[in-house]
């Protein structure tokens, strides 16, 4: 999960939107997303989403940002990832 918060935050700042716009933006209070970032906080599965998708960044963008690897690799990587969770459910 350090992933995550750090790219949350990463993203949010890169897009110059305060925790408090993220917040309204997903729907939530703005302690969720501080949270979140701080690490005091687990997001749901869809609170993760409506994250991705107020940043504007693919679901997976959260949890792995890492250059060195084609996109190809990391989406054939989380879905062998996610495949797994989802097979437990």
């Amino acid at each position: 999960m350090d992933d995550f918060r750090m790219n949350v935050k990463y993203y949010r700042e890169q897009r110059r939107i305060s925790q408090l716009d993220l917040a309204m933006l997903c729907d939530c209070g703005n302690g969720t997303i501080g949270g979140i970032e701080s690490g005091k906080a687990k997001p749901s599965f869809d609170m993760m989403i409506k994250i991705a998708e107020a940043l504007k960044v693919n679901p997976a963008d959260l949890f792995i940002r890492d250059s060195s690897r084609s996109k190809v690799e990391l989406k054939d990587s989380l879905k062998t990832y996610f495949d797994t969770i989802l097979a437990r459910l």
